[in-house]
C-alpha cells in the first residue's frame, strides 16, 4: 500500500493527466506499477524521471538513505513493470545502468537536479539508475 503522500501525489497524478503540483511541479513524474517481491502485492509508486531517448530514467535514490528503496527490488525481481505517463500506462523493461553510460546520465541528471548529487553524498551506497524501456511485457516471462 502506498504512503499517505505517495496516494495523494498518485491522485493528483491521475486526475491532472500526469501533472502535480507542490515540490513536483513542473517535474517529469510517471506512476511506476510493480508486484511487491515478498507480498505478490501490486503497488504503484510516484517517482520523478528523465528522458534519453525514448528510454526514461529513474533514479534509486530513497533520498539518500543507506538502503535501495523497495519499489527498486520489487523492479528489479521481475525485470519488468507498468508505467502511467500522463494518461498512457505502458509495459516496460528495466536495465540497471553501470560504466560509462551510468556516469554520463548521473552528471546529467544532476547538473538538472541537484537534489540527487547532495543525497548521493548522505550515502555511501551508489545510487542506483535504471533505464525503462517501452518494448517490455511485464506478463511475458523470461
Amino acid at each position: 500500500m502506498a504512503s499517505n503522500f505517495n496516494q495523494l501525489i498518485i491522485e493528483e497524478f491521475r486526475a491532472n493527466a500526469g501533472r502535480v503540483g507542490g515540490n513536483f511541479q513542473g517535474s517529469t513524474l510517471l506512476l511506476l506499477k510493480t508486484t511487491g517481491k515478498k507480498s505478490g502485492e501490486p503497488r504503484t509508486t510516484p517517482l520523478m524521471y528523465m528522458a534519453d531517448g525514448e528510454r526514461m530514467i529513474v533514479i534509486g535514490s530513497a533520498a539518500g538513505a543507506d538502503t535501495h528503496p523497495a519499489w527498486f527490488h520489487n523492479l528489479m525481481a521481475k525485470g519488468r513493470a507498468l508505467v502511467e505517463v500522463g494518461t498512457e500506462e505502458l509495459p516496460v523493461r528495466a536495465e540497471l545502468l553501470a560504466g560509462e553510460e551510468r556516469r554520463r546520465l548521473w552528471g546529467k541528471l544532476t547538473s538538472r537536479a541537484p537534489g540527487f548529487a547532495a543525497y548521493q553524498q548522505k550515502t555511501t551506497r551508489e545510487i542506483p539508475l535504471i533505464a525503462l524501456s517501452r518494448d517490455g511485457d511485464p506478463e511475458r516471462p523470461d
